[in-house]
């Protein structure tokens, strides 16, 4: 293994000829993005004089948007962080990127990066990390080498802006790995700097540093859907947004007819992972949360001025509206709407009248509601079978019926007067509204499928007039979004990503799954990490509630970012949150990155402060964790002591600043270099389960944590901290 000095830096003094090549190479590559960009932006978007199609021209315009988007330069994302040097003779197979020795760069080398770059003649200057001949970049070794005689990593060092510029990336280093050579292998500097950078805002991607048995996941084929329990710092969440961008690339022309979502616990979560895409040259993929995901279907009409959601539920009634029985509540209750035929339907054609019997209208009633069609087409459905029974009456009496006869007893105000009758409309924020707010309508419902107690648990407060007034809850949309599907199929999507998906329910799974029957699903999450009043205990059970009981789990358990002082930590907690599940192994070791520090009585803003002082003295970011109801006189405390630590609130990335104050309520998925960690206890105390929300707060650190109590620690957690920790 070889590899240059990391400070190079421009200016400085002699380079190295090799890594003068390998910066012009970069150079060059940016150049030829910057062409392929302009040759876009100069295309010419109208069809025409002698054509003048305004659609088509519209089509056109958001094609060149999205391309021009996918081609942005993202500022410190360097275009190419790896080199394959290959076997002389290497045959290169078909390739989508068009993979073809590098010019000028010797016939068996090839240049991987984050996405396809190529010269003015077409020739590949960067080769797609997502393309088949890059896979042997995360997989080869010396027991398997691939082809590969030699692979080179690239390290990059970023430079101060200047007066109102971008930072520049500058690559310093380049580590080769000779894998002709025993050991020549093994992982090197680069690769553990790069894993353990210092990072401020929100999340990067890991396309450089991608580990074999990640890269194995991330590569799976689209028709498969795949389960991942992470734990904390196995890259569980960039291994699914990897995954979108393999398929888009593999997939494209399927997906781009379907559609692309990633579905997150909140929006915090959804801007902190916002730009890892983007910097892959992806933007047509949907950031979502389950609540949006339902409330974009219902009707704008019915909407309240102040939002749906204005409740949250009790634990006890979030856990029983979140139960599968809710779906069988509900289709009982719409299905209950089909009334039995009490008077004949007469059509008159000239001087007959034809009669349908009740009798006659009751079988076409129970063959179609026995059929499982959906409530809203049955209605259709209903029509064309009444027009048939009368048809069948006319041809009886000599009469030649065709299409235009069918159309015109379909219309006939009798026909269409027994479907209303027979088969009434329904609309699913009235139904769930009726249904949650009589209790008689609910108990026939629900009869030996909820207790009393569940029955009243689920009722909604107070007296609602109609939609716009009810006070709804999140646990409340899914019912809305329930019912919806039974009157009316949702729209589906090709893949689906769930993030943290631990904490769904039940109702919420059904929810998703609806929406990717014909495509599949990347599930991620970890069992210790749940947090929610329905938290899943057991993948299987939630794979089936989303209809993919098919699915493939697989573990991750080998932690890169967080030190093993930390992990080792809060894992003292497992046996009591997640009894079973395998603790995570760190792959490295910081010696000084726990500190538990017991503050004295009355002191404890105090020793926050003296924590995130010391902490601020480091690099990257920093999260001041607490319960959220003691956060903000923590905020308050901190700004007396001349600290400003914006809170992080719904909906807002922590981007605002190195130091950012960080409710445990929205920690979740979120990554700091350092955690100012406060009051363990009172994170324990504040919810059903606050063991499994402590564990959430103590592993969101990658470089430094520090645990900061007045109160007496959580028991699990009360032994010595060892002094090499």
């Amino acid at each position: 293994m070889t590899a240059t000095e990391p400070s190079a830096l421009p200016g400085t003094g002699p380079v190295d000829p090799d890594l003068q090549a390998e910066r012009d190479r970069l150079a060059a590559a940016h150049a030829a993005l910057r062409r392929m960009r302009e040759q876009v932006e100069s295309t010419e978007l109208q069809i025409g004089d002698v054509v003048n199609d305004k659609v088509a021209n519209a089509a056109l315009r958001r094609g060149r948007a999205r391309r021009l988007a996918a081609l942005a330069d993202v500022p410190g994302a360097p275009l190419f962080f790896g080199r394959l040097d290959f076997e002389p003779g290497t045959v290169f197979l078909d390739d989508p990127d068009g993979a073809a020795p590098d010019p000028g760069a010797g016939p068996d080398r090839v240049h991987i990066g984050r996405r396809h770059v190529h010269d003015a003649e077409g020739r590949p200057l960067v080769l797609d990390w997502r393309a088949p001949l890059s896979a042997a970049y995360y997989r080869a070794s010396p027991g398997d080498r691939m082809g590969v005689r030699l692979r080179r990593r690239y390290g990059f060092t970023t430079t101060a802006p200047e007066r109102g510029g971008e930072p520049e990336t500058v690559l310093t280093a380049f580590e080769d790995e000779v894998l002709t050579e025993p050991g020549g292998a093994a992982a090197g500097g680069l690769l553990a700097a790069e894993i353990e950078r210092p990072r401020t805002g929100p999340m990067r991607d890991i396309v450089a540093t991608i580990q074999p048995e990640q890269d194995s996941l991330v590569r799976a084929p689209l028709g498969t859907t795949l389960c991942v329990q992470g734990a904390p710092g196995t890259g569980k969440t960039a291994v699914g947004l990897h995954r979108v961008a393999f398929l888009l690339y593999t997939e494209r022309e399927r997906l781009s007819r379907s559609g692309v979502a990633v579905v997150g616990p909140n929006r915090s979560f959804l801007s902190y992972i916002r730009g890892v895409l983007p910097a892959l040259g992806e933007v047509d993929v949907s950031r979502t949360t389950v609540t949006e995901m339902l409330t974009a279907g219902l009707p704008e009409r019915s909407r309240p001025a102040e939002g749906w959601i204005r409740r949250t539920e009790e634990p006890a009634a979030a856990r029983v509206k979140g139960d599968a029985r809710m779906a069988e509540v509900i289709r009982r209750d719409l299905w209950s709407h089909l009334r039995e035929p009490q008077e004949a339907v007469v059509v008159r054609r000239g001087s007959r009248r034809l009669r349908l019997w009740p009798e006659d209208l009751r079988p076409l009633l129970d063959e179609l509601a026995g059929r499982g069609v959906a409530y809203g087409s049955g209605r259709e459905l209903l029509s064309h079978r009444i027009a048939h029974a009368v048809l069948s009456l006319l041809e009886a009496e000599g009469e030649v019926c065709d299409d235009r006869t069918h159309q015109q007893v379909r219309r006939d105000p009798a026909v269409r007067r027994a479907v209303t009758e027979l088969w009434p409309k329904a609309d699913p924020l009235k139904l769930v509204l009726g249904l949650l707010t009589d209790p008689e309508r609910l108990a026939r419902a629900a009869d030996g499928l909820l207790t009393p107690q569940e029955q009243e648990a689920v009722l909604l407060p107070g007296r609602p007039r109609g939609p716009r007034s009810a006070r709804w809850s999140a646990e409340d949309l899914v019912l809305v979004d329930e019912a919806a599907s039974l009157i009316e199929r949702p729209a589906g999507l090709g893949h689906v990503v769930v993030d943290e998906a631990q904490d769904l329910s039940p109702m919420q799974c059904r929810a998703v799954g609806r929406r990717c029957v014909s495509g599949s699903l990347t599930v991620l999450g970890d069992i210790a990490q749940g947090t929610g009043p329905s938290a899943v205990r057991d993948w299987s059970a939630l794979l089936e509630h989303l209809g993919k009981p098919d699915g493939q789990l697989s573990v991750l358990t080998r932690g890169y970012r967080v030190p093993a002082q930390i992990l080792d930590f809060a894992a003292r907690l497992l046996p009591r949150i997640a009894p079973g599940l395998a603790a995570p192994v760190a792959v490295r070791r910081a010696p000084g990155s726990l500190r538990v520090t017991p503050a004295p009585e009355g002191g404890l803003a105090d020793a926050v402060a003296e924590a995130c002082r010391d902490a601020l003295r480091g690099e990257g970011s920093v999260g001041l964790v607490a319960a959220d109801s003691q956060l903000p006189a923590l905020c308050e405390a901190l700004a007396d002591r001349g600290l400003e630590a914006p809170l992080l609130e719904e909906g807002t990335g922590p981007d605002a600043g190195r130091l950012m104050a960080v409710p445990a309520g929205l920690a979740k998925g979120l990554e700091f270099d350092t955690v100012v960690a406060v009051e363990p206890a009172a994170v324990a105390e504040a919810e059903e389960r606050g063991l499994h929300r402590l564990y959430v707060v103590l592993t969101r650190a990658v470089g430094c944590l520090y645990v900061v109590h007045e109160r007496p620690l959580p028991e699990a957690l009360a032994e010595p901290v060892p002094v090499s920790g």
